[in-house]
């Protein structure tokens, strides 16, 4: 078996991710994005208080015929999901991401088509009583209004020129669930937009385990540096994750704790 030296910083391990994957078939690198989907699928819906059992996310994903009718909602769900993330993936690699307004209403149109009236999306117009985020929203007047300044930051390249890439796709999340603009499924469309910008810039994407729930809640509430921790954290779990599994197939010795 060979060895490797211990990695260093988070672009060294992302560097030698990236590499071991170019020099894996095809087939291994397919079953590596299929497992990584079901795990996104799983915990970030878990995180909003949706837990799918193994057998539906396998079931839905493969796209598998259901005999049992009760059970379609559900698989249409994760289907909807599955496309949602298909379509972040294709947006990073564009030579160019462009985070604009018709790119958070794409990705907002996978997760809920019953929602969209003649491709349009409206904005959310209360201020939900019951929900699973409990930090400070804007109410709905601010809502157009902040949304043209987030997308405003987004666009202009010469604002987040000395920005790391992570850190300003956990800004850009950060903000858009502060603004919180649709009816539902606002933080999943600010987790794959910001997953769309990680992958854009190289890195896997920083998938948000459902064990770590109360504690992204909590960051969303403290403010902006200890969302960038807990994605920071989120990143590097992913990135030995799939060292795990190229080291594996390569015959590598994984010294990652």
């Amino acid at each position: 078996m060979l060895s490797r030296p211990r990695a260093g910083s988070i672009e060294e391990k992302v560097a030698e991710l990236n590499d071991l994957m170019s020099r894996s078939a095809a087939d291994q690198v397919a079953t590596y994005n299929y497992r990584l989907d079901v795990s996104w699928i799983h915990h970030d819906s878990a995180l909003e208080g949706v837990v799918y059992e193994p057998h539906e996310l396998v079931a839905a994903i493969d796209d598998n015929v259901v005999s049992d009718s009760a059970l379609m909602p559900v698989y249409d769900e994760i289907r909807q999901y599955k496309a949602a993330i298909d379509h972040a993936r294709a947006l990073a690699k564009r030579p160019h991401l462009d985070i604009t307004l018709d790119t958070l209403r794409d990705l907002y149109q996978f997760l809920a088509p019953e929602e969209t009236d003649k491709g349009q999306v409206k904005y959310r117009r209360d201020i939900p009583l019951h929900r699973l985020y409990f930090h400070e929203i804007a109410p709905p007047d601010k809502i157009g209004p902040r949304m043209r300044q987030l997308l405003g930051w987004l666009e202009d390249g010469e604002a987040r020129k000395h920005m790391h890439p992570t850190r300003a796709a956990s800004k850009a999340h950060y903000q858009l669930l502060q603004i919180f603009p649709f009816p539902k499924h606002s933080g999943k469309v600010a987790r794959l937009m910001m997953n769309a910008m990680l992958m854009h810039a190289g890195y896997p994407p920083a998938i948000l385990h459902s064990t770590d729930r109360q504690g992204y809640y909590e960051a969303l509430r403290q403010g902006p540096d200890e969302v960038a921790t807990v994605i920071h954290d989120a990143l590097e779990n992913a990135v030995h994750s799939g060292l795990r599994y190229f080291h594996a197939i390569h015959g590598i010795e994984d010294t990652n704790p």
